[in-house]
């Protein structure tokens, strides 16, 4: 049984599916010169008797916009969970898993977990915001892997569920689910806005839906589900490592 091959579908190309989450906006900065402009004389020794008597006016200099500063993007905050690995727990479905980096292979498709420990996995994608950082940290994990996957059970979340990443040294992430929808990338060509940058502080799990297909050129996964189920959570709160720890000595 496949996982969630993150969206691939045969009529969407794969770049354009995958490969907008990786891409990075530079601001340009543009360098202003300003000529200088010098009046020479010309080249007789003595003066021009023609010019005797003449009235020079020489035009006041023209008023100049002064040039500001470009305001500096705001700062992306520091990851509250580190650079470590750090583990979900969704408790409702009984999810308890670790969290590994993942990426874009050479089509720019987001890698998904394989292994003997697969089924247990839950991928992040490195080309969306590390969770804490004020935009759309996008995760994904099977839904079935020679057996039931870790999100075997994620369509019985509903609005206000709670999802908690928790960090090497305690430091606590809690989200609420606000919205539990499935698309299907095969019609929808909108389909991977899901994984795009957001203005919000939001974590977004991706996993398979719908009916299996069998697919002989699929080496991997024998087949593909042809929709994927969408789990959307906005952050609640951080509670910080030395906070953690002391509500759990107080408990």
């Amino acid at each position: 049984m496949k996982l969630i091959e993150s969206f691939k579908a045969a009529s969407l190309p794969r770049k354009l599916l995958f490969g907008l989450g990786s891409v990075a906006f530079v601001a340009g900065v543009t360098l202003l010169s300003i000529g200088v402009f010098s009046a020479m004389s010309g080249g007789d020794d003595g003066p021009d008797d023609s010019k005797i008597g003449e009235v020079v006016i020489t035009p006041s200099p023209k008023p100049t916009t002064p040039i500001t500063d470009t305001p500096s993007p705001t700062p992306v905050p520091a990851p509250p969970l580190g650079d470590g690995p750090y583990q979900m727990a969704i408790t409702k479905i009984d999810v308890d898993a670790p969290v590994q980096e993942f990426g874009l292979d050479a089509d720019a498709v987001p890698v998904v977990p394989t292994g003997d420990n697969a089924a247990s996995v839950v991928a992040w994608y490195n080309f969306s915001s590390k969770p804490g950082t004020g935009s759309n940290a996008v995760f994904a994990g099977h839904v079935t892997w020679n057996g039931t996957g870790v999100f075997y059970y994620l369509s019985k979340l509903t609005s206000g569920d709670e999802i908690e990443l928790t960090g090497q040294d305690g430091t606590k992430l809690k989200y609420a689910v606000s919205d539990v929808f499935t698309v299907n990338p095969s019609l929808d060509p909108n389909a991977k806005d899901v994984m795009l940058p957001t203005p919000d502080d939001v974590l977004t799990i991706i996993t398979c839906a719908g009916t299996f297909y069998s697919d002989s050129n699929d080496n991997v996964f024998g087949g593909n589900y042809d929709e994927r189920l969408v789990v959307r959570a906005a952050l609640q709160g951080v509670t910080p490592a030395g906070d953690a720890v002391a509500a759990v000595d107080a408990g």
